[in-house]
């Protein structure tokens, strides 16, 4: 099992910057990649940015040039800074690890970052 804390969200006026923190415990040894996933209100789950354990990263194309995921020194710790923000980056964030070996997916509590125009 995998356990995933976030910290970070928060209220914002457009233009600001928010940087959200996830921190994996538990069999982290398993985890190939952990990524930010977003949902708004009446829409589905997105991806927003991953990075695997060789440091390869993705982004939606929504966040590209705004967004920059990156891993901390412990390596099981991520983060997504977030410039640039508009009111349209307003969604519940989740941390997510994938364990590519049971092919799990493991989820954080979620972060509400909200927006302001």
């Amino acid at each position: 099992q995998v356990q995933l804390v976030e910290s970070g969200g928060g209220l914002v006026q457009a233009g600001g910057s928010l940087r959200l923190s996830c921190a994996a415990s538990g069999s982290i040894f398993r985890i190939n990649r952990m990524g930010w996933y977003r949902q708004a209100p009446g829409k589905q789950r997105e991806l927003v940015a991953r990075i695997t354990s060789g440091g390869s990263t993705n982004y939606a194309d929504s966040v590209k040039g705004r967004f920059t995921i990156s891993r901390g020194s412990a390596k099981m710790t991520v983060y997504l800074q977030m410039n640039s923000l508009k009111p349209e980056d307003t969604a519940v964030y989740y941390c997510n690890a994938y364990d590519g070996g049971y092919r799990d997916d493991y989820w954080g509590q979620g972060t509400q970052v909200t927006v302001s125009s």
